[in-house]
């Protein structure tokens, strides 16, 4: 499902409407359904300016409306994981900016399934290659069901651009 090249280029790839994982263009940014599904729902928030770096580059009014859209889509993957998986404990909400230097959030759910020694741990820690790396957790066509929920939860939240 999912071309290598976007991901040099993700923002500029969803402006030319050429990224996969985008789901919704929103006010400060896209909605995006995570590369890894190992945590089915997992999305990310990119702002829409490659030059930010940081929440802080942004004007109050920027600021808020990112802040915004994050609470948007948060609410958007809770409600859409909830309805399909019953194990749906809550959502993690995260802005790091380690390894992409751009400006963007991380969205994960959480599941009652999740191995006992991950379940209340943070989902970096999980095993890297198991988890982070080869096709087994990799977004694909079976994914669509959920991609569909979560921007239909989108839609209803409103605040599309």
């Amino acid at each position: 499902m999912i071309d290598t090249d976007w991901r040099q280029d993700r923002i500029g790839s969803a402006h030319r409407g050429e990224n996969p994982t985008v789901m919704r263009r929103l006010p400060s940014g896209f909605a995006a359904i995570g590369d890894r599904q190992f945590l089915p729902g997992y999305s990310v928030l990119l702002t829409d300016d490659p030059a930010v770096t940081r929440l802080s580059d942004l004007p109050r009014a920027r600021r808020m409306a990112y802040l915004g859209d994050m609470e948007r889509l948060a609410e958007a993957v809770e409600r859409a994981c909830r309805r399909l998986d019953p194990a749906f404990r809550r959502v993690n909400i995260e802005i790091l900016g380690n390894t992409d230097p751009y400006l963007h959030a991380h969205i994960w759910p959480r599941y009652e399934w999740e191995p006992a020694d991950q379940v209340r741990l943070p989902v970096w820690l999980y095993e890297e290659e198991d988890y982070w790396r080869g096709e087994r957790h990799a977004l694909a066509a079976r994914h669509d069901g959920l991609r569909t929920a979560i921007g239909e939860e989108l839609d209803a939240l409103g605040g599309a651009a």
